[in-house]
This record gives structure tokens, C-alpha cells and sequence, in this order.
């Protein structure tokens, strides 16, 4: 189980090898994206608070990034941070994640992308529920749910 000393290492030394790479151009993303999930994604957006389709689905199944399909998080570790964006506890493995050190807009937090394709996830932020006590902080356009694979990590 990841903690946030996990997290903040990786952000420092270098995150784990990813299973598989995906690089495109930037043309590319553009014509496989919607304007908003490129914006996010690519360009590191965020959605406004409550505005995510995927903020308050609790179906089970496993969440993937909407740009390379790779596994990200598990259902069964989503919860409800009253936030206004999807959270999660745990990634689905270890080497799913990056994790960068973010200056932007006069504070210090961690972004998440997929450690497959470098997509702009959100954030992880060290108040979430024990045992981990971990929030990964999603952005609803950056993901997307996948009903048939429940469980399957």
C-alpha cells in the first residue's frame, strides 16, 4: 500500500517504470480527444467542482486513462471526499501513476498522470481515509469506466 512518504519520494527520486509507453503528437491527442478531455489531459486542466460525470458513480468496474486505456484505479477504492471531483485511495498497481512536484498557483501539491502516456490525471493530497490516508484527486475527463472489468487487477 502506497502512502503519502511513497508518494512524495516518487515526486523527488523518480517514479517506477511504467508496463508499456504510449507516445503520440500533439495532432494526434487532438483527434482522439474531445476538446475538454485534451485540454485536461494534455494541457493540464481541471473541470470545476461537482462538474464530472464521474464524481458521484460508485458502479463497480476499473477506471482507465481516456487517452491509452491503461488501468488506473479500482472501484472498490473510489469514495466520496465531498470535494466535488472522483477519489480514490490506492492506484490499481504501484507503476500506474507519476507523480510530479507542482508549483502552480502559489502552493505546493503533487500532480498524478499516467505513468503510460503522461496524461494529466489531478492530484494526490495526503488527508484521505485510513489506511493509507491518501486522495487522489481525478478529473472525471481524464478517466473512463470500464463496467466489464471488475476486480480484474
Amino acid at each position: 500500500m502506497l502512502t503519502w512518504k511513497n508518494v512524495i519520494n516518487f515526486a523527488v527520486n523518480g517514479n517506477a517504470k511504467p508496463d508499456r509507453r504510449v507516445d503520440k503528437t500533439e495532432a494526434q491527442w487532438q483527434a482522439q480527444l474531445t476538446p475538454e478531455q485534451y485540454r485536461i489531459t494534455r494541457k493540464k486542466g481541471t473541470e470545476a467542482a461537482h462538474s464530472g460525470a464521474l464524481c458521484s458513480v460508485y458502479d463497480e468496474g476499473q477506471y482507465n486513462c481516456i487517452c491509452c486505456n491503461t488501468p488506473l484505479f479500482d472501484s472498490s477504492i473510489k469514495f466520496s471526499s465531498g470535494t466535488g471531483w472522483p477519489s480514490f485511495t490506492q492506484p490499481i498497481k504501484e507503476n500506474a501513476i507519476k507523480y510530479k512536484k507542482d508549483s502552480s498557483f502559489g502552493m505546493v501539491r503533487v500532480e498524478v498522470m499516467c505513468n503510460t502516456c503522461d496524461a494529466h490525471l489531478g492530484h494526490v493530497f495526503p488527508d484521505g481515509p485510513e489506511p493509507s490516508g491518501l486522495r487522489y484527486c481525478i478529473n472525471s475527463q481524464a478517466i473512463k469506466l470500464d463496467k466489464e472489468r471488475v476486480n480484474d487487477n
